[in-house]
């Protein structure tokens, strides 16, 4: 565990090197703990791929005094890496199409698989929220199958459609809202991933389980759903 100065009321402690499902749950562990302390000081924590960001109330803290306590917060976690700790498994409905995956045709013909195998592929798999960023609800969640990575577009889109189910290198992620993006679009879900007026703005958290689960255009609308 590595402890940095980020800026004048920030720091960044980091966990390790590597990207690894070890890794995240430890990020998880400690993110959780810092929540649960409810300290009005630290203003903002955010954790990523194997670090957290916390900013801090400079008329508390300075660089050292902060260092210092969450270094005693931290050796009064208990972490067990063998404890397996209950996770909650958020579950998003897609309809998987050549109308609303905009790159779902071109990948079947790059990747020489049937639309209905890239749809097996991605939906069988539970993936792991490893951040939450780019914009509010956004999850960048892991590990594609070897069969389905493939780097982002040359030429990011200027719109991507709400709700559209994507895929870049080894993450898939989904696009909480209209925006402009990079990544391939294989479907499009009709749930709602931010809600600026809920106590939980999204319902991702780093640490938790994703599955995608088939639906078919009927199911789509109904639940909303637009194309």
């Amino acid at each position: 565990m590595k402890f940095e100065v980020s800026s004048v009321d920030s720091v960044i402690v980091y966990f390790a090197d590597e990207i690894s499902e070890d890794v995240l749950k430890k990020v998880s562990f400690y993110y959780k703990s810092l929540k649960n302390l409810q300290e009005s000081s630290l203003i903002s924590i955010i954790p990523s791929y194997t670090s957290i960001y916390i900013r801090y109330d400079i008329f508390k803290f300075d660089s050292q005094s902060i260092i210092s306590f969450l270094k005693d917060e931290f050796s009064s976690f208990k972490y067990d890496k063998n404890d397996n700790q209950l996770v909650k498994t958020v579950n998003i409905p897609v309809y998987y199409s050549k109308e609303s995956g905009l790159d779902l045709k071109r990948l079947s013909i790059e990747k020489n698989l049937s639309i209905d195998e890239i749809i097996s592929l991605h939906s069988s798999k539970t993936y792991l929220v490893y951040a939450v960023g780019f914009m509010p609800g956004f999850a960048y969640l892991a590990k594609v199958d070897k069969k389905l990575q493939t780097p982002r577009l040359k030429h990011p889109r200027d719109i991507i459609p709400k709700g559209s189910v994507a895929i870049a290198d080894t993450q898939t992620a989904v696009y909480p809202k209209e925006s402009p993006g990079g990544w391939n679009i294989i479907g499009r879900t009709p749930i709602e991933l931010f809600n600026p007026n809920s106590k939980e703005l999204s319902p991702f958290e780093i640490g938790y389980k994703v599955k995608f689960s088939p639906i078919s255009k009927k199911e789509y609308q109904k639940m909303g759903g637009k194309l």
